[in-house]
């Protein structure tokens, strides 16, 4: 969805930088959410430039990659056959994903709805997985070595009519049980893991020195709530994907007592990434469980 910052967001009473925000710079601070695949992408692979000389660099070139032809025509000579298949795969995947954005933005042009920024796909799928391969790039050119993406923003009324959801998402998470609504409900959770999976996947499917990305990666997904209808901040349901370069056991479901803050996972996840910290809100500890020992 496209980010509010003015007033309110959705009737919450909530200014927008608290429901649309992940990552804040200070306590007072946040960090703006871009979820423009173009913008990503011109900050990622852009020559840093202002956004209007980006936009005429665009203009003259096919790609971006058209700008560094003989640089990488270079760097080829001087690699070996396995990193140059691996070099082929990556420019492949960049020339892809470039090629996708300009099919985006023509459709989207031609949109009546002004509020939709150029680039940004009709659906939720193809949206998510376009910001999701732009995250495997990132970690493939180890452009960064940390994301936080938001799938909607808190209080969101974004629908799914292409998976028969019509209602929206908010509204219908306050289902006061009845059936049909749980069912609704039902449908986008399953939708929202299935578009997880599908970045899972490309991280298996991207190598990555010994392993691939999914094995050197740590990737926590979830929410801060566990039921919506209740606002309940407990028995929170969360994933936790990757190998962390061997530091992560998958493959089991953890049961923790009851209390345990969500924090303790934040607190591992880190120490596990090389950033110790002693603590983060209200955490209490590790869970060393995570580790298989």
């Amino acid at each position: 969805e496209p980010a509010g910052w003015m007033g309110t967001c959705g009737g919450s009473g909530y200014s927008c930088a608290y429901t649309d925000s992940l990552s804040w710079r200070t306590p007072t601070t946040p960090l703006p959410a871009e979820h423009n695949p173009r913008n990503v992408f011109d900050r990622m692979f852009g020559d840093g430039a202002t956004p209007d000389e980006r936009h005429a660099l665009r203009r003259r070139n096919r790609s971006v990659l058209d700008s560094v032809t003989q640089e990488i025509a270079g760097l080829e000579q001087q690699i070996g056959p396995q990193d140059r298949v691996r070099l082929t795969e990556y420019l492949d995947a960049v020339r892809e994903i470039e090629r996708r954005i300009e099919r985006s933005e023509a459709h989207s042009a031609a949109m009546p709805d002004a509020e939709r920024p150029l680039g940004v796909p009709d659906s939720t799928g193809a949206h998510c997985k376009l910001m999701y391969d732009l995250q495997v790039l990132a970690f493939q050119a180890d452009l960064t070595r940390v994301f936080t993406f938001q799938l909607g923003r808190e209080t969101s009324q974004r629908a799914f009519p292409e998976i028969g959801v019509p209602d929206p998402h908010h509204a219908t998470s306050h289902h006061q049980y009845d059936p049909e609504r749980l069912a609704k409900i039902g449908l986008i959770d399953t939708y929202l893991v299935q578009l997880f999976a599908y970045f899972l996947d490309r991280l298996q499917s991207t190598p990555d020195g010994d392993g691939t990305l999914l094995d050197h990666a740590m990737v926590m997904y979830g929410g801060g709530i566990s039921d919506a209808n209740q606002h309940s901040h407990t028995a929170l349901p969360l994933l936790v994907a990757g190998r962390g370069g061997g530091r992560l056991a998958g493959g089991r479901h953890l049961a923790y007592p009851a209390g345990t803050p969500h924090a303790n996972l934040l607190v591992s996840l880190l120490d596990k990434a090389g950033v110790p910290v002693e603590r983060i809100g209200d955490s209490t500890g590790q869970l060393h469980e995570l580790s298989g020992v």
